[in-house]
C-alpha cells in the first residue's frame, strides 16, 4: 500500500483529507507545522507527501527543499487553494511532482497520488499550461554553441547548480558521488571559460537554464 504523509495548516481540511484517503492509503503522518513536518517525513520516509503551498515557516517550498536534501526519493504533490502561476512554478522548481487545487474531487486526488507515486507529473487541467509555458521559455536556444559543448550529464549538473543546489544535493539527485559532481562542474567551467560556480549559476540564469 502506498504510504502518504499530509502537511497542511488548516486542521479542518486536514481532517477531511485523512478521512477520504484512510481506506486507500497508509497514512503515516499529518501535521500542520513546517519544521515538524520536515522532521517526521525524514523519520517515516513516505512514498508521497501531500503538501500545502502557503504556511508559516517557509511553506511547502521549505518542506520540499529540506526533505529532498536528505531523502531525494520522496515524491511531493502540492495541494493548495491557490491556482496562481507563480505558486505552481515555484513548487515544481522546488521539486514537487505535481500540483492540484483543493477543489479536486476525492477520487481524483487518490488517482493523482497514485500517478505521482508511479513517477508521473500531475496537474489540475488549467495549471498544466503554466508549467508548459514556464519551462518552454526556460529551454535554451537549440543553436547555442556554448551548450553544444556540454554532455547531457553536464547540462543536468548545470541546471541543478542554477537552481541553487549544493554539490551533495546534486550527487543524491543524480545518484553519483560528490567527487563526480565536482568533476562535471570543473569540465563545464573549463568549456564555458568561467572561473567559479557562482559565475556558472549567473551564466545559466541569464540564459534561463533552470
Amino acid at each position: 500500500m502506498i504510504s502518504v504523509f499530509l502537511v497542511d495548516d488548516h486542521e479542518l481540511f486536514l481532517a477531511g483529507v485523512r478521512t477520504e484517503l484512510s481506506g486507500e492509503f497508509e497514512l503515516v503522518g499529518s501535521v500542520s507545522d513546517v519544521d515538524v513536518a520536515i522532521e517526521q517525513i525524514r523519520a517515516t520516509v513516505p512514498d508521497v507527501v501531500l503538501v500545502d503551498v502557503h504556511m508559516a515557516g517557509g511553506g511547502g517550498i521549505a518542506v520540499i527543499n529540506n526533505v529532498l536534501e536528505t531523502h531525494p526519493t520522496v515524491r511531493f504533490l502540492a495541494l493548495s487553494v491557490s491556482d496562481a502561476a507563480e505558486d505552481v512554478i515555484a513548487m515544481i522548481r522546488a521539486g514537487a511532482r505535481g500540483y492540484v487545487t483543493k477543489s479536486i474531487l476525492p477520487a481524483d486526488l487518490a488517482a493523482s497520488i497514485r500517478r505521482v507515486h508511479d513517477g508521473d507529473a500531475v496537474f489540475s487541467p488549467r495549471l498544466a499550461g503554466f508549467v508548459l509555458d514556464a519551462f518552454s521559455e526556460a529551454l535554451p536556444r537549440q543553436d547555442d554553441p556554448d551548450l553544444d559543448q556540454l554532455t547531457n550529464r553536464e547540462r543536468e549538473v548545470l541546471r541543478l547548480i542554477a537552481r541553487g543546489h549544493a554539490y551533495k544535493q546534486i550527487a543524491k539527485r543524480l545518484a553519483i558521488s560528490v567527487k563526480t559532481v565536482e568533476s562535471h562542474v570543473s569540465a563545464v567551467l573549463r568549456k564555458l571559460q568561467l572561473s567559479s560556480r557562482y559565475e556558472l549559476a549567473r551564466w545559466a540564469s541569464d540564459r534561463r537554464i533552470v
